[in-house]
């Protein structure tokens, strides 16, 4: 029997071309880094990936599929099937693409970005996780970052960024 592993992912959105050098402390150790869209400069990606290996999809800011990232992206780790797509919420509900994404993919995890507003709550059996904004302040939201650690059952946390 193969015995399952911990593992720790660093989550991100809405960077908007800005790396935060904190970043590489608070992604220490992770083993994978998912980024939920609106990454702006591709810099950013390039320096996430000094950290760890990276997914990520497109946003609106990025022009979507002119981007040369996905919209949306599907992963399996550690029996986890995580759902990435950056438009799930919008003010404050879900949206029907957002709707359908989740009932076509059903997944364990849906990880995105774009409202700036950080969420870490079950719809059933989905966790929805958005890490908040990790790009320059907007709003009065506070910027932020997430970890998600899975082994048999996952706890996810959200990291507040300085100003």
């Amino acid at each position: 029997m193969n015995p399952v592993r911990t593992i720790r992912l660093g989550v991100i959105a809405d960077t908007h071309s800005l790396f935060d050098p904190a970043i590489v402390r608070h992604f220490s150790g992770v083993d994978h880094i998912i980024h939920a869209g609106d990454i702006g400069n591709r810099s950013v990606i390039e320096q996430l990936e000094m950290i760890a290996p990276v997914t990520a999809v497109s946003g609106n800011v990025d022009g979507y599929e002119e981007s040369g990232f996905p919209t949306e992206a599907i992963i399996k780790l550690n029996s986890f099937c995580i759902a990435i797509r950056h438009v799930v919420f919008e003010a404050g509900k879900l949206t029907k693409d957002g709707r359908a994404f989740l009932d076509r993919t059903r997944p364990d995890i849906c990880i995105f970005g774009h409202t700036h507003q950080p969420k870490n709550e079950w719809l059933g059996d989905t966790l929805l996780f958005n890490p908040g904004s990790a790009g320059p302040k907007r709003f009065t939201l506070p910027r932020m970052v997430g970890r998600i650690t899975m082994r048999i059952r996952l706890l996810a946390k959200h990291i507040t960024l300085e100003d």
